[in-house]
């Protein structure tokens, strides 16, 4: 199996452009055959909490994103993209998900970091996800921090932990660490999807990375620049693309 955690660089947002930009890095993926693409923390619109009313999408109706759908279906990959979504509690930060031939599915974050819940409702988290023999649990950001949600996932059965973040250049260090420790304690191949630029009050500190189930960083991308990378789980080699 080959799984592809993607770099990117939001415009502010501006939704129509942001999609341009995955469909980039989904066809450098789909290039390398990889069988999944995860995106980093509201990706799609940039972290813009004070945007997130005017910017959320209901979660099952947005047309905008049938782009992905369609790309699913025609390709066999899953694609996970970051955006906030509405229900009857409010707004959520959310990873939308695209599996070939299936209804999108909606994990939103569960764990808010202090002071997100101003803006934001805690969310529900869906279970691990199933792709060629192999079990994949999300998380987004600070739910890495939680010890009940990695343990959760790895209850659940996962085989693979897939963080969805952004993390600025004065916290990424900390999180780097904590990710390979989750790796290591439950032998989990685990990945981290994050932003790099400026967003919302944030510089992003790129360093998108990958663990082996020792807890061993075996891949990570610059501070800079948008791209992908990719482990293909069963003989462990690594793909690094930039655009």
């Amino acid at each position: 199996m080959k799984i592809c955690a993607a770099q990117t660089k939001p415009i502010k947002g501006d939704i129509p452009k942001n999609i341009e930009n995955h469909k980039k890095l989904i066809e450098i993926a789909i290039s390398n055959h990889a069988d999944i693409i995860v995106f980093p923390e509201l990706s799609l619109t940039g972290y813009e909490p004070e945007l997130a009313d005017i910017l959320s999408v209901s979660e099952f109706e947005d047309k905008r994103l049938n782009e992905f759908q369609s790309i699913s279906d025609d390709k066999e990959i899953i694609i996970g993209v970051g955006m906030p979504t509405k229900n009857e509690k409010g707004i959520c930060i959310s990873m939308i998900i695209f599996q070939p031939n299936k209804m999108r599915q909606i994990y939103s974050k569960q764990y808010l970091h202090p002071g997100e819940e101003k803006y934001f409702v805690s969310g529900q988290n869906i279970l691990p996800i199933e792709q060629k023999n192999k079990k994949i649990a999300f998380a987004i950001c600070y739910e890495t921090s939680i010890f009940e949600h990695s343990e959760t996932a790895y209850k659940n059965g996962a085989d693979i932990y897939f963080a969805s973040v952004l993390n600025s250049v004065n916290g990424v260090d900390k999180d780097l660490k904590r990710i390979s420790e989750i790796a290591k304690q439950y032998s989990m191949i685990s990945l981290m999807s994050n932003l790099t630029g400026k967003s919302g009050e944030y510089d992003c500190a790129g360093k998108t990375s990958i663990w082996d189930k020792q807890g061993i960083l075996i891949g990570q991308l610059n501070e800079k620049e948008e791209g992908v990378i990719i482990i293909d789980t069963e003989n462990q080699e690594i793909i690094e693309k930039y655009l």
